[in-house]
């Protein structure tokens, strides 16, 4: 695996190394040792599977507030993403900057993404299938989000949403 930091620290594309012949190829897109040797929480509580049937479907911004604060690594199985990360660690550097890039089937990376940032996408294509594996156990009283468009991220989407949540429209305007 290759591992790509980005402009926001805890945030790291990940991308498989392919093993290819005349069968097909053989990645590894997990190995303990190896995200801990990059610096990545490498403990993993759960695996959950987002299904998103339309294009333009949008999921987030979520995070799990400390003590129950979790790291994840997403990936696309199906179809495609605009995956977005927000720092929301008050005495981090890069507070309040996001990153973004598009996952897919086809170029199989994966964002590795800390704890304390929140996490959201945009699905490019129907049908799409977004594996989350995660470092923590879901616990709903620490569950959190901010809006998708809140002016305080000014996050730079590739489109608007047709389908987001009731839940996901109406997060408050973000205070730090």
């Amino acid at each position: 695996m290759r591992f790509e930091a980005t402009k926001i620290p805890g945030v790291v594309v990940v991308e498989p190394d392919l093993l290819g012949d005349e069968r097909g190829f053989f990645a590894r897109v997990w190995c303990r040792r190896d995200f801990a040797d990059h610096g990545l929480r490498a403990e993993l509580a759960q695996c959950s599977l987002s299904w998103n049937r339309r294009k333009g479907t949008l999921r987030g911004m979520h995070l799990q507030l400390a003590p129950h604060a979790e790291a994840k690594l997403v990936r696309v199985t199906r179809g495609a993403v605009f995956d977005v990360a927000v720092d929301l660690r008050p005495d981090s550097p890069t507070f309040r900057r996001w990153f973004g890039c598009e996952l897919t089937e086809a170029n199989r990376r994966m964002l590795y993404i800390a704890e304390g940032l929140a996490h959201g996408f945009l699905t490019l294509a129907e049908g799409t299938e977004v594996v989350y594996q995660i470092s923590e156990f879901h616990h709903p009283e620490a569950a959190r989000g901010v809006r998708w468009d809140d002016p305080a991220f000014a996050i730079d989407w590739p489109g608007l949403p047709a389908v987001i949540s009731e839940r996901d429209r109406s997060f408050p305007d973000f205070e730090p």
